[in-house]
């Protein structure tokens, strides 16, 4: 089934894509921009992509590498502390001191 109407991509060609980037390095994060250029191609009109999405999802190789996965919870635990002092305003660093 075609894909994207604008380059010819088809449905195969898409799951080929991601079956020889998974193959070639199975920690990678696969995107459609990456397709496109394993594919030679580039997006054109960008109205195929929620047809590219669905397509990519049914993949059997579209799942995040184990170490990529939970990266979410394991930032929120960290502290948020970035290093600059409380009162960042000059008026109040004065005003403190």
């Amino acid at each position: 089934m075609i894909i994207c109407h604008c380059t010819q991509i088809t449905d195969h060609d898409i799951h080929a894509a991601i079956n020889w980037m998974r193959d070639a390095d199975p920690a990678t994060i696969i995107t459609p921009g990456k397709i496109y250029r394993a594919l030679g191609k580039a997006a054109d009109c960008g109205g195929c992509m929620p047809l590219f999405l669905d397509t990519m999802r049914t993949n059997d190789k579209m799942t995040v590498p184990a170490g990529l996965q939970n990266l979410r919870l394991r930032t929120t635990q960290e502290s948020t502390y970035e290093g600059r002092p409380q009162s960042h305003r000059l008026s109040q660093q004065s005003a403190a001191s």
